[in-house]
């Protein structure tokens, strides 16, 4: 199976839950499963600027970046967060490469809006070094930075990312590894399955709001693309990848329409 695994959230904010989640990792790339890692790292970017009296100023749940701020973005993306990720997953035995999208123009981006600064929409994703690496057996472990054609650095929001690499990977299968149970419907029950259509009335009727309302937003934006399935589950269960791999029922799995399997 070719998969997209998304972390983010206090996911990558120990090193207990890094080396859980790359032992869950390891295990399903050592069944021969083709897997692609994206990930965030919001907490440590708040956490690095702060200490630096840099303070975090958000438009919409992003992040507004700023000349200074798009430094810290290089450092701690696709600087620590990136290789802590990488050591985690080379001590479970696995074969991981650090990338972020300005690799061989890995994922292009575009401006998104003035008033955020440098943060990016993620535009066409170029899947020939991924290809590459997983036909050879290697892990690619991609940071949420990304460029255009005329070397601009933009900060791209983590899921977003993950919908573009899953697209140009032609994965089959999308996880977003959060800090939540799964969809949530309006009486705070998890939701184990959601069309497309459903997903989108939760956001009209504002019960998907949010950090959950982009998560649909572009899960949606994957199943239109040819995505079989997104799936959100939490993070923090134990063996979360092996469980859903095996097809167990765990957080909220999203297809296109009722005719999917």
């Amino acid at each position: 199976m070719r998969l997209l695994v998304k972390l983010g959230g206090t996911l990558l904010d120990s090193d207990a839950s890094l080396k859980r989640l790359a032992a869950e990792t390891a295990r399903g790339w050592e069944a021969g499963h083709r897997i692609v890692l994206v990930h965030g790292g919001g907490r440590q970017m708040t956490r690095f600027l702060a200490e630096r009296g840099i303070e975090s100023r958000f438009v919409d749940g992003l992040r507004v970046t700023t000349p200074e701020t798009i430094d810290a973005v290089l450092k701690v993306f696709a600087g620590s967060v990136n290789h802590s990720l990488l050591a985690a997953l080379v001590a479970a035995g696995v074969q991981a490469v650090g990338l972020s999208g300005i690799d061989a123009s890995l994922v292009e981006a575009e401006p998104m809006r003035p008033e955020l600064g440098a943060v990016g929409r993620p535009g066409r994703a170029n899947p020939e070094l991924m290809e590459l690496l997983a036909e050879a057996g290697y892990l690619p472990v991609v940071a949420c930075v990304a460029a255009d054609r005329k070397g601009n650095i933009y900060n791209v929001n983590a899921d977003q990312m993950a919908v573009a690499c899953a697209i140009g990977f032609r994965a089959e299968r999308l996880l977003f590894l959060t800090d939540v149970e799964g969809v949530l419907g309006a009486s705070g029950e998890r939701l184990p399955r959601l069309t497309l259509h459903q997903s989108e009335e939760l956001i009209r009727a504002g019960i998907a709001r949010g950090g959950m309302q982009a998560k649909l937003n572009s899960a949606g934006e994957a199943l239109r693309a040819g995505i079989a399935e997104v799936i959100v589950a939490p993070g923090a269960a134990q063996d979360i990848i092996p469980r859903l791999l095996s097809g167990e029922e765990l957080g909220t799995r999203l297809v296109l329409d009722e005719g999917a399997a």
